[in-house]
């Protein structure tokens, strides 16, 4: 078994759609990056990585390359899938997306089945959390989103024997 960690923030910027999860939360602010800058996917799929032992987002996907540009977060997720599924299976996954704004719990579920869906998993394998910072921060004056995964990978190889 092994555990990875990911954490992910960016700016909410006017003119942007704000995706969280592969969802998209109505709101008036949407986070501003390279891709759909999905901070909740971005943090999973560092995770996974981390745990794998493959590095981080930054390494396999750039901001310098603009083949990364606007791309769908979770197409991103589904490569870093595809990278793993040989040799590891995903146990579970537990995120925390910091948000003063927007309220995020009533978008937990969706999100949760998006990324359940592209990982191959039940969404019972999967608990996303949401706090605020108390107004503490970039992320409590409403200048962005932060997210936070930790993920257990088992052993393909361990699994098939058993």
């Amino acid at each position: 078994m092994r555990i990875g960690m990911g954490f992910d923030m960016h700016r909410l910027v006017p003119g942007r759609r704000l995706i969280l999860g592969g969802f998209e939360i109505p709101y008036e602010k949407g986070l501003l990056g390279h891709s759909d800058a999905d901070v909740l996917t971005h943090a999973v799929c560092d995770a996974l990585l981390g745990a794998a032992g493959l590095g981080d987002i930054g390494q396999h996907f750039p901001d310098t390359d603009s083949a990364w540009e606007g791309i769908e977060s979770l197409k991103l997720l589904d490569r870093v899938r595809t990278m793993i599924s040989g040799d590891w299976i995903i146990a579970n996954l537990d995120a925390t997306v910091m948000a003063q704004a927007p309220k995020i719990g009533p978008y937990r579920e969706e999100m949760g089945s998006r990324l359940a869906s592209v990982l191959g998993i039940k969404p019972a394998q999967i608990n996303i959390k949401a706090t605020t910072t108390e107004a503490l921060g970039a992320v409590g004056r409403g200048e962005g989103i932060a997210a936070q995964c930790i993920v257990l990978l088992q052993s393909a190889v361990v699994a098939q024997a058993r």
